[in-house]
């Protein structure tokens, strides 16, 4: 056993690391002697550098702690690796541009010619551009985490997207503005289909991060007719009457100011055009809440509840002071968890406080799921979701 200066010694790093690691849960020592003194192992020593490790490959600290609890789910690390290297050569990408911003900026220089400003302060941007964009492009990862859960265990075999996109049609030979596109994974189920029914379509793909639309773009790929834009909802840069179509699939709960969106929706639609609006209602997941709230009281996996901005009880009447007609329509639903794991992966994608009462207790959550899950063989789990129909 090692005090703490001895373990800090043995690290090369300060006692106060050693410290800092064990508030936030990632390392906590092995014993303590009757006088308080923290006390380290050899084992402790080992999960010391796999931290160490992780913060090197630039892992944040909560990713750090999801990984050293998870080490033996194999898929999940092996996910986390592969996602931080794609993340990585992004970031190489991003510095390469900015060390030929550098060249040409001495060049300009050692040929007599004055500093471009501009020129610099788009590269300071572009610098401080890639952290956001690397956080937004996780974020996308964990969209894609919560679609797999309702792709493979859904009841209703329509999926989600195909039951939007159907009820869009016609869709041929329109112009087509997504509001907050996510990962793209509406419209690569519409391609999937291949029966024409975006021939001679324009579809801009919009949301306010950067990385999500150059998520949608990669995975679209040189589909003819789609366009890319990042802005917020509140502030479209198109003119008026410029879309058949304009589709917010999930997004309208998120945006900062609905008001001013809704109204610039109005304003770029054509007359006779189509505001398709999908929200979920109050009931949404429930089960979900109430297994982590019964495991520890203290989770919440949302800092708001998104459905009191604007959810299927909600909406329509902010949507009637834009729009003449507006149909709601539901979409009959449910989930039936067959396997602890992937609802797990569910659960640590939100965006609440979960992480700081699981990730200490992650054996102990998954064995009380599994519990639950023992009886009927799956965890029910409600949807209430639906779409609004609007029109001028």
């Amino acid at each position: 056993m090692y005090t703490t200066g001895e373990f800090a010694k043995m690290a090369n790093v300060s006692e106060r690391t050693i410290r800092f690691y064990d508030i936030k849960g990632l390392l906590k020592p092995s014993a303590q002697t009757e006088a308080g003194y923290r006390l380290y192992s050899d084992a402790d020593f080992v999960k010391l550098q796999r931290i160490l490790t992780l913060k090197y490959l630039g892992f944040s600290l909560e990713e750090i702690a999801d990984i050293t609890v998870r080490d033996t789910d194999a898929g999940y690390v092996r996910h986390s690796l592969a996602l931080q290297k794609e993340l990585v050569g992004r970031k190489i990408e991003g510095l390469s541009r900015v060390a030929q911003t550098l060249d040409q900026t001495i060049e300009h220089l050692d040929e007599g010619e004055a500093v471009d400003w501009e020129r610099v302060l788009n590269l300071i941007h572009m610098i401080n551009m890639e952290e956001s964009v690397a956080k937004q492009y996780k974020n996308g990862s964990n969209l894609n985490i919560r679609i797999k859960l309702h792709e493979d265990y859904s009841v209703n075999k329509t999926g989600w997207f195909t039951w939007i996109f159907d009820r869009m049609q016609p869709t041929a030979g329109k112009s087509i503005l997504e509001i907050g596109c996510g990962n793209g994974q509406l419209w690569r189920k519409a391609l999937e289909r291949n029966d024409g029914a975006l021939n001679g379509s324009r579809v801009v793909l919009s949301d306010i991060s950067r990385g999500m639309t150059e998520e949608a773009a990669g995975s679209i790929g040189n589909a003819q007719g789609f366009e890319y834009a990042t802005f917020d909802a509140s502030a479209i840069p198109y003119p008026d009457d410029s879309f058949d179509i304009v589709v917010a699939n999930h997004v309208m709960f998120y945006v900062k100011d609905p008001e001013k969106a809704l109204a610039q929706v109005k304003r770029v639609l054509k007359p006779g055009g189509r505001f398709i609006c999908s929200t979920y209602g109050r009931d949404h997941m429930k089960e979900i809440t109430q297994l982590c709230r019964e495991f520890d009281s203290r989770i919440s996996l949302s800092e708001v509840e998104l459905y009191e901005n604007f959810g299927l009880e909600t909406a329509q009447t902010r949507l009637e002071r834009y729009f003449g007609s507006v149909d709601k329509k539901l979409y009959e639903d449910e989930l039936r968890v067959t396997e602890v794991l992937p609802l797990v992966d569910y659960i640590m994608s939100c965006h609440g406080n979960q992480h700081d009462f699981i990730n200490e207790r992650y054996g102990e959550f998954k064995e009380f799921l599994s519990r639950k899950m023992r009886g009927s063989r799956y965890i029910r789990i409600t949807k209430s979701a639906g779409m609004f129909i609007c029109t001028p």
